[in-house]
């Protein structure tokens, strides 16, 4: 007789390889969104303190905001390259 789950929570049976790879895979999208979007506001925030520091507000501000901006959208694109790596790996 097969099993009937009680708890509609419970996941279909699967073997433990494919839940360790799920749950590298997501600990990979959080570690790469984290890591993008903390980018920008390191990059402002270093080029607020250099723009106190030379007194040339607001132009190092700016140029941490740009910088920022381009290692978020660089990071984000490196985290899909990873993520499709995951899904092109053969299930064993």
């Amino acid at each position: 007789m097969p099993r009937v789950p009680t708890d509609p929570t419970d996941p279909p049976s699967e073997d433990p390889g494919s839940r360790q790879i799920e749950a590298r895979r997501k600990g990979l999208a959080y570690q790469g969104a984290v890591e993008a979007v903390l980018a920008i506001p390191i990059t402002i925030g270093i080029g607020y303190w250099l723009d106190r520091r030379f007194d040339t507000t607001p132009i190092l501000l700016l140029v941490g905001a740009v910088i920022g901006f381009g290692a978020f959208v660089l990071r984000l694109l490196q985290l899909g390259r990873q993520l499709n790596s995951f899904n092109k790996e053969p299930k064993s």
